[in-house]
């Protein structure tokens, strides 16, 4: 028990931070205070618009990028991770608002976090590295759809019609708007998104979000647009910390809602800490660390009124290019947010929803890496089936079951693909020492066989029909040393095209079990069957000459060498009578 304690502990006190991180903060602070601010301007705009996209206002999503991004900069695994409200994020959100309200939201995110945590601890981390590339590829696209979907009703200036899929809310605000258009909303929300995403291509560097978002805001205050709707007040500051949300009475109904939404945390913060480490030199995130940070954000932002929260792709990314090279900036980032929900909380009221929609659609747009799908959609039909089938899934249902039923395709796929490796060969014997009328008799009654490739259960059907299918011979070897896996139907499989052979009175031996294939084949009782003379060989040579003395002993060469014999001496024999007869 006190083992067990202190290796908890040891666990716990290796996810804390250490000396490391404060010393790595001192050594380019101004660099660092440069990238925080930098990154504060481009997350203002998404944070607010990510939390009125949720349903909870964009005072939740201030709260959360401040209260989240802060502890995540802490306790988090990267140095150069930016965590906050996020647009995948938001797509799953959007539904448990829709069925337990913002109370359920809130009680969602702290079960989350308790459940990030436990992964941490749990050390679950290293797991996430073996999601598919295609999976990853299709939720992404996926989540853009969506996000660019959910906007629509802002963009157009109309109300959130109801609806619980997101199809249907946006088919439904385009039905609205034909019927009452208002053009000033959609000119602003196309010319924000149409400033970031032109402006982006030729001064990356320049917060295109921030700029075009207060530039429509002057404009609707100096013109009078009344036609397009503000974000409405904002507290000045943040809200005072509260479990008043907690109802013990139904935390049982919102556990499926929180693993859905602690796995999508746990995928897109590890994903994010990864693509921050491929674009810098030397950095390498720790993902049970990355874990525990983003599960003690996750379990105080709902305390302050906020959303889930994960790792941002888009800000950690501005991050990293702006020169951040430690998690000073990404904490700076938050003290920023925070001084302006404090100071200038009436002025962010005023920005226009359909401008926020302009900087999420902009985002969505930026989403999607046409280079990416395309090498990705080209590699193989199977990759871009579980792409295009991620994508769709991830549009039409939710994201949770999009990654559920892309890992599973791509599960099946992956075994298929791996079972078509199994190979089942005849190998001709080897001369060796015998002389060739020996090597002659014997290939008559021995016959080879190489098994290449995994003898498991999507593989074992092919090998049970092909090894029940062997010649008529008197022995057959088994040549294993290429076999790659066994588990127990694949060795279930082997015992029954055995059984099958023996019973037409064939017996088989085997050579060159690896040891590691021993223990399956041993639990279902193949190697019993396999034992001829002195039992199992480790060279194919050895189970020949055991083969051979098999044959020896039930008189199977003998006999089969007088008969050659014979034959031979019929001919000679035909060839001495014949002149004779023609004199006759």
């Amino acid at each position: 028990m006190r083992t067990a304690i202190g290796s908890l502990g040891d666990r716990l006190t290796g996810l804390l931070p250490g000396r490391r991180d404060v010393a790595h903060m001192r050594r380019n602070a101004r660099r660092d205070l440069l990238a925080g601010l930098t990154v504060a301007v481009v997350a203002l705009p998404l944070a607010l618009g990510f939390g009125v996209s949720s349903g909870l206002g964009a005072e939740a999503g201030l709260a959360t990028a401040v209260v989240a991004g802060a502890l995540a900069a802490v306790f988090g695994g990267s140095d150069l991770q930016v965590s906050g409200p996020t647009g995948a994020m938001t797509v799953v959100l959007v539904p448990i608002v829709a069925e337990h309200g913002p109370s359920g939201v809130l009680a969602v995110g702290l079960m989350a976090g308790v459940l990030l945590v436990v992964l941490a601890v749990l050390r679950a981390g290293k797991y996430m590295r073996y999601v598919p590339a295609p999976v990853v590829e299709g939720f992404t696209l996926g989540i853009a759809c969506v996000i660019a979907l959910q906007q629509i009703p802002n963009a157009l200036g109309v109300d959130k019609p109801e609806g619980e899929r997101v199809l249907v809310v946006a088919w439904r605000a385009l039905s609205d708007f034909a019927q009452h258009p208002n053009w000033t909303a959609a000119g602003l929300a196309l010319a924000v998104a149409a400033v970031m995403l032109l402006g982006a291509r030729r001064w990356p560097m320049v917060p295109f979000s921030i700029l075009a978002v207060a530039g429509a805001t002057v404009l609707v205050q100096l013109a009078g647009l009344d036609a397009v709707s503000p974000i409405g007040d904002l507290p000045a500051g943040l809200p005072a910390p509260s479990l008043a949300f907690l109802d013990p009475a139904v935390l049982g109904s919102l556990l499926a809602p929180a693993v859905a939404v602690a796995a999508l945390a746990a995928l897109e913060s590890l994903l994010s800490a990864s693509v921050a480490d491929g674009m810098t030199a030397g950095q390498r995130h720790d993902p049970d660390r990355e874990l525990f940070g983003q599960g003690l954000a996750n379990i105080a932002a709902p305390v302050f009124g906020g959303v889930p929260a994960t790792g941002a792709i888009a800000r950690t990314a501005v991050n990293v290019r702006t020169g951040a090279s430690s998690r000073l900036a990404s904490l700076v980032h938050a003290a920023v947010l925070a001084a302006i929900v404090f100071t200038l909380a009436p002025l962010v009221s005023r920005i226009p929803l359909a401008a926020l929609a302009g900087v999420l659609l902009a985002t969505a747009v930026r989403m999607v890496e046409v280079g990416s799908l395309r090498a990705m959609a080209g590699a193989t039909r199977s990759d871009a089936l579980v792409l295009v089938l991620t994508a769709v899934t991830t549009l039409a249902l939710d994201l949770v079951y999009a990654v559920v039923i892309g890992l599973a395709v791509a599960g099946v796929l992956a075994l298929r693909a791996v079972a078509r490796q199994a190979r089942l060969d005849e190998v001709p014997l080897d001369r060796g020492e015998h002389s060739a009328e020996e090597h002659t008799l014997l290939a008559e009654h021995i016959v080879a066989y190489r098994l290449d490739g995994p003898l498991f259960f999507a593989a074992a059907h092919q090998f049970l029909l092909e090894l029940s299918a062997a010649a008529d011979v008197r022995v057959v070897i088994l040549r294993m040393s290429r076999v790659t896996t066994v588990d127990a139907t694949g060795a279930l499989a082997l015992k029954d095209a055995v059984e099958k052979l023996n019973r037409r009175g064939i017996v088989v031996t085997a050579s060159g079990i690896r040891p590691a294939h021993r223990r399956p084949l041993a639990a279902v009782g193949v190697l019993a069957l396999l034992r001829l003379g002195e039992g199992e060989y480790a060279t194919t040579p050895e189970a020949v000459r055991a083969a051979r003395a098999h044959l020896e002993r039930a008189g199977v060469l003998a006999r089969a060498s007088r008969t050659a014999h014979k034959e031979a001496e019929e001919p000679a024999l035909a060839k001495r009578i014949l002149p004779e007869e023609a004199h006759g």
